[in-house]
């Protein structure tokens, strides 16, 4: 797993109590509900990074 690096965001009040809501309801923290939402769009639109792929003789 890739690691994780902390991140300051400013998010307007409203829009985080929206996130907060909808990460309850799929039994997510806010934080791991902004990173999916994230990933999401991120596939859609065709710019998520392709993971790395590890030589297997390297092993």
């Amino acid at each position: 797993m890739a690691a994780k690096k902390p991140f300051a965001l400013r998010i307007d009040e409203n829009l985080l109590k929206a996130v907060e809501k909808w990460a309850d309801d799929e039994f997510r923290s806010a934080n791991g509900q902004l990173e999916w939402i994230i990933h999401e769009a991120l596939k859609k639109s065709g710019r998520l990074p392709s993971p790395i792929k590890k030589d297997p003789e390297s092993e």
